[in-house]
């Protein structure tokens, strides 16, 4: 494809977007199964301001390689440079949720997820940023930067920052991805989300949110995580591994980390402020499970009491668990205070 071209339709057959040039995105822009759509580094694809809905689909049995470097990230943007600009990237999967009958629909509608190959490998996504994603598909459905539907552990998902988006920065459906040095800036919903049973690693995660006063909107969770909203003990049951978090919000009185509705969680080094609920647990079936240690927080610090729904997981339960602790004084004055304290943020893909 040439410089500047609009991508816009389906596509049958691998396509190309050439190593630093510049393309506009104009409506749906879907990947049917069997085809490949490559993304060299330096690539920039810019959201028009139409009367089109933006989104990127890649269905099951597609794939996206999206490869960028830290010096030449490819980036995702609008020319209406607001929050809910346009509808991200949906990458339809075959791994294991336990949405309805174990597939679901995605967010866009007709996309179906969900299947067995928890090894499926839906493609490469590795310095990518997305800027202002979050349009609002209908009251109920907002698009995420990057949803995440049943897609497997065979799929590569590092370095991608999600930055201004009106919904969450991404969000995992079921599926067993695994995914690394992960940043979400400043997203008016939730910064990290996942619910139908979502059973991978995520390891070196921040959230920033930055402050309202200057910001000029309130942010939701720095994580909200769900195992199934109609069924607590759906199988299988989300279990995800959360290994060195920096979490921090913008003040107010919501919840940092909301963990509910059945969901399991193996957290260990994290750090979550900002909030005034640091860590909300929710649902008899969640704070058994970190009771009975089939869930597990370990050497976290959060700036305020456990917020506990049923009284069951209380501070006092996470206080007596390896390397926890409350400091009142935990706090980021800003996202580069955060990237002095992780040497993996280096590169023009954060800012």
């Amino acid at each position: 494809m040439a410089n500047e071209s609009t991508l816009q339709g389906t596509i049958t057959n691998d396509i190309t977007l050439g190593a630093g040039n510049t393309y506009y995105l104009s409506g749906a822009y879907t990947v049917e199964a069997g085809a490949t759509l490559h993304i060299q580094a330096g690539v920039k694809i810019i959201s028009k301001y139409d009367d089109n809905v933006d989104y990127i689909l890649i269905k099951q049995g597609a794939k996206i390689n999206a490869t960028g470097t830290a010096d030449a990230p490819i980036v995702m943007t609008a020319e209406k440079q607001s929050a809910g600009a346009w509808g991200g990237i949906h990458i339809c999967g075959r791994a294991h949720t336990n949405a309805e009958g174990g597939k679901g629909s995605s967010e866009i509608g007709g996309a179906e997820y969900g299947g067995s190959d928890d090894k499926d490998n839906s493609g490469v996504l590795q310095y990518v940023r997305l800027e202002y994603t979050g349009y609002a598909f209908d009251e109920e459905h907002e698009a995420n930067g990057i949803s995440f539907y049943g897609v497997g552990s065979g799929t590569t998902v590092d370095h991608c920052v999600a930055y201004q988006g009106s919904d969450d920065g991404f969000e995992f459906f079921g599926g067993s991805v695994n995914v690394s040095n992960m940043v979400v800036i400043s997203c008016s919903d939730d910064s990290f989300d996942w619910t139908e049973g979502w059973n991978g690693t995520a390891t070196d995660i921040v959230a920033y949110q930055e402050p309202e006063a200057t910001l000029g909107y309130d942010c939701d969770c720095l994580i909200e995580a769900d195992n199934n909203e109609n069924n607590y003990e759906a199988t299988p049951v989300a279990h995800p591994t959360l290994k060195n978090l920096i979490l921090v919000g913008n003040g107010g009185s919501k919840q940092g980390v909301r963990l509910r509705r059945g969901t399991q969680v193996t957290m260990d080094n994290a750090q979550i402020c900002g909030k005034g609920k640091a860590l909300t647990v929710e649902s008899t079936e969640t704070e058994n499970a970190l009771v009975n240690g089939t869930s597990s927080i370990t050497n976290t610090t959060i700036s305020n009491n456990v917020n506990s729904e049923k009284g069951i997981y209380t501070n006092d339960v996470f206080a007596a668990a390896t390397g926890n602790k409350v400091d009142a004084n935990l706090s980021y004055a800003s996202l580069e205070d955060i990237k002095k304290a992780c040497d993996w943020m280096t590169g023009s893909w954060v800012d």
